[in-house]
């Protein structure tokens, strides 16, 4: 099932979120739910946080190639154990910042540690654009934008262009 997406600011979006004590049928649909939700949006990633639920769950695929097979991936509890000191900058956007994008640096490669859907702990080495995307989900789940990285004035910048984006769907 498809989940509205929470729109910036809303102050969901700036809590930090529990772990998941253990994996539960309910919390699987709701990572169904959230592939579902973020493929159709589209993205690349989504963090429960923006759905609404305050819960340590992410998912993402960052296959983008043309008729290459998607490679979701729903994370529990993720946490950085380790992160490159070399850094790659990308141009970022957020499914809860519609249409709002710029340059981010962070580390160009993170070792993750995650709970998958079947409750197995996992761990990955991820580079390029799926190590930029986990970082940004895992920003998320703490409590992060990202445009909590840049400086004030263009961050106010863009709050201010989505309370009035927010201000017109209300309208629509």
């Amino acid at each position: 099932m498809k989940r509205p997406i929470l729109i910036h600011p809303d102050p969901r979006l700036k809590k930090m979120c529990d772990p998941v004590p253990d994996i539960s049928d309910e919390l699987r649909s709701l990572a169904d739910d959230m592939l579902e939700t973020m493929y159709a949006a589209p993205g690349i990633g989504l963090a429960a946080p923006q759905v609404g639920v305050l819960s340590r769950l992410l998912v993402m695929d960052c296959v983008k190639e043309e008729g290459a097979p998607p490679q979701p991936m729903v994370m529990f509890n993720p946490e950085i154990v380790a992160a490159s000191d070399a850094l790659n900058t990308y141009e970022e956007g957020c499914l809860s910042i519609p249409e709002q994008f710029a340059d981010v640096t962070r580390p160009a490669e993170v070792e993750l540690r995650w709970i998958d859907r079947n409750g197995e702990e996992r761990q990955q080495v991820f580079d390029g654009l799926w190590a930029t995307c986990v970082q940004h989900e895992i920003d998320h789940l703490n409590g992060k934008l990202f445009i909590d990285h840049l400086g004030p004035i263009r961050r106010q910048m863009i709050t201010r262009k989505m309370q009035k984006y927010k201000r017109e769907q209300a309208r629509a």
